[in-house]
Parts: C-alpha cells; sequence; structure tokens
C-alpha cells in the first residue's frame, strides 16, 4: 500500500509549555524549491498549515503566512483548524471552519479539525473547554460544505497517543460521536515523535513503532467506534538533530520510522506521512524545539533531506500518468 507523503515547510509552532519561540523568518523561494528538490519526480507532496481559532482572545497567526505560495507542481493543502476559544463556543467557530473550505477548497487535500485535542497542554487543543464538541461539530461542518462546494477533500482529525490507562478521551469521543460524524470522518492522524522524548535504544524503534500504531488502530479507535475502513495518517513526526543528537542518527531514525509505517500501511489501513519539519526554526539556538528541520535553518541540507526524497520517490504513490 503506497503512501501520499507530505511536509510542514516553516520553522516551528511552540514548544509542549505553550511557548512560541522565535524563528528565522521563511524565505519563501527558497522553501519552494526546496519542495521542488523533495518532491522530484515524485507524485506532489502535500503541504502542512495551521490556521487557529479564538473569538475572544488573540489567535496565533498563521503558519506558514502564506501557504498557497507553496502549492506549485501539484501540490495541495493539509490544513489543520485549531480551536482555541477559551469560553468553549461553536458558532464562530463552526462559520470558521466553513470559510476556510469555501476559501481554500480547490487547494484543499485535507482539512484536519483541531491540534492534538487529547493532549492536555497550553499549546495544544486539548485544554480548551469544550473541544470534544468542537471536534465532532467541526467534522461535520467541514464534510457538508465541501460536499456542497463540490470539492472532494478529506476530513479528519489527530490525536497522540495515550499512554495513561485511566485517560478518557476515547471513550468521551464515542459518547458525542454520532453517525453524523462517522459518515463525515475520512482519517484519524497520529502525531508521534518516538525517540524524542522518551529515548529509545536504536534496535527498539521499529518495535516502538509498530506498537503505537497498532494500539491507535485496534485500541483507540474502537473505543471511539471508529470502524477500522477509516484510514490512520501519520500527520507529525521528526526527530531533531542538536549537541548530542548526531544528524545522520537523523537520517536513520527517519529510515526506520518511514519504512516501518509503509510496512504497516496495509495490515493497518495507514494512507498517508508527513515530516515535521522541512527546516530547523533556529539552528543556533539550544533548545530542542528549535532542530527539527531536513534543513537547517540556512536552507542548506542535512543527511535526512535526501534520506526523504529517497523514500518518498520508492514508498510513495506513483505520480499521475498524463495522457495515458
Amino acid at each position: 500500500m503506497a503512501l501520499t507523503f507530505g511536509i510542514y515547510p516553516g520553522g516551528l509552532l511552540g514548544d509542549d509549555k505553550g511557548i512560541v519561540h522565535p524563528v528565522r523568518p521563511d524565505v519563501p523561494d527558497r522553501i519552494a524549491a526546496a519542495l521542488d528538490a523533495l518532491q522530484g519526480d515524485a507524485a506532489p507532496l502535500t503541504v502542512r498549515a495551521y490556521h487557529s481559532f479564538a473569538a475572544t482572545v488573540l489567535p496565533e497567526p498563521p503558519t506558514p503566512a502564506d501557504p498557497c505560495t507553496y502549492l506549485e507542481r501539484g501540490r495541495k493543502l493539509d490544513l489543520v483548524l485549531s480551536y482555541r476559544e477559551p469560553t468553549g463556543r461553536l458558532g464562530e467557530w463552526l462559520e470558521f471552519v466553513r470559510a476556510a473550505v469555501r476559501t481554500h477548497g480547490p487547494h484543499l487535500a485535507s482539512v484536519q479539525i483541531c491540534e492534538e485535542p487529547n493532549a492536555d497542554l497550553p499549546a495544544l487543543d486539548g485544554s480548551t473547554p469544550n473541544v470534544l464538541n468542537a471536534l465532532v461539530q467541526g467534522v461535520i461542518a467541514a464534510k457538508q460544505e465541501a460536499r456542497t462546494l463540490g470539492h472532494p477533500l478529506a476530513v479528519g482529525f489527530n490525536a497522540v497517543p495515550t499512554f495513561d490507562p485511566a485517560d478518557t478521551f476515547w471513550s468521551d469521543l464515542s459518547a458525542v460521536a454520532d453517525a453524523r460524524f462517522l459518515d463525515s470522518l475520512d482519517y484519524v492522524g497520529l502525531d508521534f515523535f518516538p525517540d524524542v522524548f522518551r529515548p529509545l535504544p536504536g534496535d527498539q524503534l521499529a518495535e516502538a513503532v509498530t506498537a503505537v500504531l497498532t494500539d491507535f488502530r485496534r485500541t483507540d479507535l474502537p473505543t471511539a467506534g471508529i470502524p477500522d475502513t477509516v484510514p490512520v495518517r501519520v500527520c507529525e513526526n521528526g526527530w531533531p538533530t542538536g549537541p548530542g543528537r548526531p544528524e545522520q542518527r537523523q537520517a536513520a531514525t527517519l529510515e526506520t520510522v518511514v519504512r516501518t509505517v509503509a510496512a504497516l500501511a496495509a495490515g493497518l489501513t495507514i494512507d498517508a506521512y508527513s515530516f515535521f519539519s522541512l527546516r530547523d526554526a533556529d539552528s543556533g539556538a539550544d533548545g530542542l524545539f528549535h532542530h527539527f528541520g531536513l534543513l537547517r535553518d540556512d536552507y542548506t541540507p542535512k543527511p535526512a533531506f535526501a534520506t526523504y526524497r529517497r523514500l518518498i520517490h520508492e514508498l510513495g504513490n506513483p505520480p499521475a500518468r498524463h495522457g495515458a
């Protein structure tokens, strides 16, 4: 089963404490050139972008600032709509979702409703009141708008691995996930970063990836009543370089993770993988969160850039054949 590949093309959004770090400014021409080089003659990549909603507080700015700049050579948006309204009200949120589909519709490959709604951390939607209803109603609204306009985009949501046996996110979701929601749901994404926050011996990486994806498919999703016909996709995965974190190991980790995902794709119905991220937020900074890029912040490639390009060509969907 071939995968659709994608990437987030900007710097970094923020860390797990809700701190948004300053990043080196985007250089759109350099980013576009890097995306062209990464894609080569393979099937078009998806370009991941984030747009946050809040009505009563100032939302975070969209990132990248103008993602449509990067939609050359058949690339389309993987658009994340994040729910950050502290009152928990939904009316304006649902119009925000519909407006995003109307505005970006022809450019969209997919719309993700909410960002990690099961992660109760300051930077993520799981800390926002009423997030489960925002998720369910947002998925329904996005799909209804897409169907009305005739846009064949995929609508879904994402989550992070659940390691706490007392966590109730998936059972709570099952209580509000009605038939309209399930009829509107095209995929469920997983964000995970093995060997980043919980270090692993190198020979255990493939086993850990297999365990996390298998548990997500066979335990978490059924708990929410989501059938195994709904594809899983890896929405965010990466490995930062920096002190004590050599660039060659980033390339080796990427190779192991992507090949493991590809090997599991048919059995677990996994249809896509997206890397986080194209470039470092700030290659000169000390923090772990600054160094996730395949490129340094001057747009020179790390070894993992060539690794990802090769994997895209080997394991991705074949490019469209025109005139056949």
